[in-house]
């Protein structure tokens, strides 16, 4: 199912103000587009005439059962583009010491595949210099683990960091969503919901009843400065997926 096309990324430039130098610069990927995995499905099928969209579906359920059943207990897996096994967070006390839910943690450990990390390195980059003054997330952190780009805790708090990110505007898509990475049910981040609501920070409380899944983070808004905002929104959608227990 390979294909022939030559893989590409381009990547826009940033200053990197925590150098001496004022020409230092750090690169970032511009995602091309979000895709899950009907996504690529589909794609799969477009390629393969013989291939039904329904066995393939119902084929990926199967190994992912198999594998989170596997992985569950103490297997390490190799499955599509990574090596998964399980970790331990948090110190033990003494030779004997049990497991404390309160202070122990099982993690997953994700390494990628020799074969994903080659197609990487093989891809041609286009460096199209700085990029646009825009609307971007650099980071997001949640206040109730402390993790970074990694998890949501629902009821609790979330700090997201970045350049001209200010909910502002009175188009109708302008705000916060939370878009759930399998069943694509986009939940919205209330106004009142918002604690600070700045250029470079929002905070914002996620929504009790955020139910446990995989979410993309988007903001949209009209923000350009202090004084006006742009007659359109921008979007900009956070490259890291973010894990709600």
């Amino acid at each position: 199912m390979a294909t022939t096309e030559k893989n590409s990324v381009t990547v826009e430039l940033y200053d990197l103000s925590i150098t001496e130098r004022k020409d230092d610069r750090f690169g970032r990927v511009v995602t091309s587009k979000s895709l899950n995995e009907n996504d690529l499905i589909n794609i799969a099928v477009s390629r393969r005439t013989d291939l039904s969209a329904t066995s393939m579906r119902a084929s990926i359920d199967i190994l992912k059962d198999i594998a989170k059943e596997e992985i569950s207990n103490g297997a390490s897996v190799s499955f599509g583009l990574g090596y998964f096994s399980l970790g331990v967070t948090g110190v033990f006390i003494g030779d004997n010491a049990k497991w404390e839910s309160a202070k122990h943690n099982l993690f997953i450990r994700v390494t990628p595949s020799s074969i994903l990390r080659d197609a990487a390195k093989a891809a041609t980059v286009d460096v199209r210099g700085m990029a646009e003054i825009g609307t971007v997330i650099n980071s997001v952190s949640d206040v109730a683990s402390g993790e970074l780009n990694a998890r949501l805790t629902p009821g609790g708090g979330v700090n997201v960091t970045g350049s001209k990110i200010k909910i502002a505007g009175d188009n109708e898509i302008v705000g916060i969503n939370l878009t759930n990475q399998i069943t694509n049910e986009v939940t919205i981040i209330h106004i009142t919901s918002i604690l600070v609501n700045d250029p470079s920070k929002i905070t914002f409380i996620v929504p009790a009843t955020l139910l446990a899944g995989d979410y993309k983070l988007s903001i949209a808004t009209q923000f350009s400065n202090s004084t006006q905002n742009l007659k359109e929104p921008r979007i900009y959608i956070f490259d890291y997926v973010l894990n709600v227990a």
